[in-house]
């Protein structure tokens, strides 16, 4: 099992969740994050005055899958979430040891 967490941009948010969807993942957990990369924030103009945006509004999403797909599910968040600009974000995959269902105590992919 890995647990797979994407850095993407706002409004990419439902094209990858479709995109997951169609590769089979039930289940995602979603967080609106701030962060940088190597654009390092960008300067914006309010009411005449110039301030720097360091930290960017980001979405984090996490989904745990089977090894088996996880190739896919990469593919389908890369796909999804690419607009070919500076700042699409990033792919993280992580062994998960376990993972266990509250409800039913079911463990391992059979909790997934």
């Amino acid at each position: 099992m890995k647990l797979v967490t994407a850095i993407v941009k706002p409004f990419k948010l439902d094209d990858v969740r479709e995109a997951l969807s169609e590769v089979g993942v039930s289940g995602i957990t979603v967080t609106e994050v701030k962060g940088f990369g190597r654009q390092k924030g960008h300067t914006e103009l309010y009411r005449g005055a110039e301030y720097v945006v360091d930290f960017l509004p980001k979405i984090k999403i996490e989904a745990a899958v089977d090894s088996a797909v996880l190739d896919q599910v990469i593919e389908a968040i890369s796909q999804a979430a690419n607009t070919g600009k500076i700042g699409d974000g990033k792919i993280f995959v992580t062994s998960l040891e376990q993972a266990i269902r509250i409800r039913t105590s079911e463990t391992g992919p059979e909790a997934l």
